[in-house]
């Protein structure tokens, strides 16, 4: 289960951060998740609830570029997160929970009162709907209509067999899963 977590109680690095500088930092995070391009301090300005100026937000980028968070993948570019820094969202802003032995017995009920002549759009339906009822949230579940050739992918490892993989496709679309590690294997040996 993913659920959100008090910043404040995570790190000394995010502590040493003012709210200003975790919002412009966490901003960087969700662009790069949702578009896997660099966002520039003028795009950060225009998003940003606070009337902040394309200067302001630089000197910021550059304290988090100092800390190793983000950086420019070239001198005019804007910025993304580095591996710590994204190893760093996950640690600050979400914290992953294993399931109760209540939640699994529950999924395991719904597969098994599926049946196995359920369709795939059916599964999907109840997925999304598991997904909603234990993370007292919205639940959406895609399933893919065609092959997309990936332009980029990224792990972040959350746990010792567990990595958050960020993949962007060549038409742009960013997408996020936590896969599980086989053992022996670690995340610098996927790169």
């Amino acid at each position: 289960m993913t659920k959100a977590v008090d910043p404040s109680s995570q790190s000394p690095a995010l502590q040493s951060l003012d709210m200003r500088s975790r919002d412009i930092f966490r901003r960087i995070v969700d662009s790069y998740l949702r578009d896997g391009e660099p966002v520039g301090s003028r795009s950060l300005s225009r998003i940003l609830p606070s009337s902040l100026s394309p200067a302001t937000i630089r000197n910021v980028m550059s304290d988090l570029e100092h800390l190793g968070l983000i950086y420019a993948p070239h001198i005019s570019a804007g910025r993304l997160p580095t591996q710590a820094g994204l190893r760093f969202f996950v640690d600050a802003f979400m914290e992953l929970g294993d399931l109760s032995d209540e939640e699994r017995r529950a999924i395991e009920a719904q597969v098994r009162a599926s049946g196995s002549g359920a369709t795939l759009e059916h599964m999907l339906t109840e997925a999304s709907q598991m997904l909603s009822g234990m993370s007292r949230g919205a639940g959406l579940v895609l399933a893919a209509k065609n092959e997309v050739a990936l332009k980029h992918i990224e792990f972040i490892q959350l746990e010792p067999t567990k990595a958050l993989a960020v993949l962007v496709s060549q038409n742009g679309d960013v997408e996020n899963r936590v896969v599980e590690l086989p053992a022996g294997i670690t995340v610098s040996q996927l790169h």
